[in-house]
């Protein structure tokens, strides 16, 4: 997977991340991190420049994302979570299904489409309202459940993370 190239506020958040196997935090900065290339794709997109590098980039990182998400953070949490965690981690998972559909979606349509930028606009629609409802409601109520341990989960994220972009990038 080709990176973008780094920017102050990206090498920042790196540095930051690298200190932290808060499993929160690393979704934090991943969550920010795609909303930079999201912002770098309208800013493409409005000047009528190719789009192409940074819809793979996202989908790339979004895969990793949500893997990282149903495999390990998620089921941590649901083993220690009341029911207020399990409606919200229930849905968190119904909306990685819609944008798992659209990044497939995005995979199959051919550069020359126009709809493939439609389809990424939508699928951006859905990571930021997905990111908001995990910031706002989620964490906070996963930061309370003191019998996740956060750094664990965490430490298991950095490793997975690690192993999928190794494959990533061939």
């Amino acid at each position: 997977m080709a990176r973008p190239p780094a920017t102050r506020s990206t090498r920042r958040r790196s540095s930051a991340r690298a200190l932290s196997t808060n499993a929160i935090d690393m979704l934090r900065a991943d969550h920010k991190a795609v909303e930079a290339m999201f912002r770098q794709f309208d800013k493409l997109h409005e000047a009528g420049e190719d789009t192409a590098t940074v819809i793979q980039f996202v989908r790339e990182a979004l895969l990793i994302h949500s893997a990282l998400e149903q495999e390990i953070f998620y089921p941590a949490v649901r083993e220690r979570a009341g029911e207020e965690e399990e409606e919200l981690l229930d849905e968190a998972e119904v909306e990685h299904q819609s944008a798992e559909q659209l990044i497939r979606a995005l995979g199959s349509r051919k550069l020359s489409d126009k709809k493939r930028e439609a389809t990424f606009t939508v699928l951006m629609e859905y990571v930021r309202h997905h990111v908001k409802e995990e910031e706002i409601e989620m964490f906070p109520k996963v930061k309370r459940l003191k019998r996740v341990n956060l750094d664990a989960v965490g430490a298991q994220m950095e490793q997975r993370k690690a192993s999928l972009l190794k494959k990533a990038l061939g």
